[in-house]
Protein backbone atom coordinates (compact mmCIF):
# COMPACT_ATOMS: atom_id res chain seq x y z
CA UNK A 1 0.00 0.00 0.00
CA UNK A 2 2.98 2.53 0.76
CA UNK A 3 4.62 1.47 -2.29
CA UNK A 4 1.89 2.25 -4.44
CA UNK A 5 1.10 5.16 -2.59
CA UNK A 6 4.65 6.76 -3.48
CA UNK A 7 4.48 5.33 -7.03
CA UNK A 8 1.06 7.34 -7.59
CA UNK A 9 3.15 10.31 -6.19
CA UNK A 10 5.95 10.16 -8.30
CA UNK A 11 4.25 9.76 -11.38
CA UNK A 12 2.44 12.81 -10.64
CA UNK A 13 5.42 14.76 -10.46
CA UNK A 14 6.95 13.53 -13.00
CA UNK A 15 3.46 14.46 -15.29
CA UNK A 16 4.06 18.08 -13.61
CA UNK A 17 4.29 20.60 -16.81
CA UNK A 18 7.84 22.35 -16.82
CA UNK A 19 5.96 25.66 -15.94
CA UNK A 20 4.51 24.22 -12.77
CA UNK A 21 8.30 23.57 -11.17
CA UNK A 22 9.06 27.22 -12.32
CA UNK A 23 9.27 29.85 -9.64
CA UNK A 24 7.19 33.47 -10.16
CA UNK A 25 10.10 35.16 -11.72
CA UNK A 26 10.95 32.39 -13.88
CA UNK A 27 7.76 32.18 -15.10
CA UNK A 28 7.76 36.20 -15.23
CA UNK A 29 10.74 35.88 -17.86
CA UNK A 30 8.96 33.39 -19.81
CA UNK A 31 5.82 35.71 -20.20
CA UNK A 32 7.86 38.34 -21.45
CA UNK A 33 10.30 36.16 -23.70
CA UNK A 34 7.13 34.79 -25.45
CA UNK A 35 5.37 38.17 -25.51
CA UNK A 36 8.84 39.10 -27.54
CA UNK A 37 8.23 36.58 -29.86
CA UNK A 38 4.70 37.07 -30.57
CA UNK A 39 5.98 40.86 -31.64
CA UNK A 40 8.79 39.63 -34.03
CA UNK A 41 6.32 37.41 -35.37
CA UNK A 42 3.44 39.69 -35.75
CA UNK A 43 6.26 42.31 -37.05
CA UNK A 44 7.60 39.37 -39.65
CA UNK A 45 3.95 38.88 -40.89
CA UNK A 46 3.42 42.52 -41.12
CA UNK A 47 6.70 42.70 -43.15
CA UNK A 48 5.88 39.76 -45.74
CA UNK A 49 2.33 41.20 -46.10
CA UNK A 50 4.13 44.31 -47.54
CA UNK A 51 5.39 42.05 -50.29
CA UNK A 52 9.20 42.98 -48.80
CA UNK A 53 10.30 39.58 -49.52
CA UNK A 54 10.72 36.53 -47.27
CA UNK A 55 14.43 36.79 -47.66
CA UNK A 56 14.45 40.74 -45.61
CA UNK A 57 11.53 39.60 -43.68
CA UNK A 58 13.54 36.37 -42.34
CA UNK A 59 16.59 38.85 -41.85
CA UNK A 60 14.20 41.62 -39.73
CA UNK A 61 13.04 38.19 -37.92
CA UNK A 62 16.55 37.38 -37.22
CA UNK A 63 17.46 40.26 -35.55
CA UNK A 64 14.48 40.74 -33.09
CA UNK A 65 14.84 37.58 -32.40
CA UNK A 66 18.88 37.56 -31.26
CA UNK A 67 19.02 36.41 -27.72
CA UNK A 68 15.59 35.79 -27.16
CA UNK A 69 14.53 32.08 -29.03
CA UNK A 70 16.05 29.34 -31.02
CA UNK A 71 16.68 28.75 -34.54
CA UNK A 72 16.19 30.56 -37.47
CA UNK A 73 12.78 30.71 -37.50
CA UNK A 74 12.64 32.01 -33.52
CA UNK A 75 11.44 28.84 -32.32
CA UNK A 76 8.90 28.35 -34.66
CA UNK A 77 9.11 25.40 -37.21
CA UNK A 78 7.43 26.10 -40.98
CA UNK A 79 6.15 22.72 -43.01
CA UNK A 80 7.79 23.99 -45.51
Amino acid sequence: MKKTLLTLIAAGFVGLPAWAQHTQKQIEEDIKRHRAMAAAHEAAAQCLESGRGEKVCLQELQAACRGLAIGKYCGMRHAH
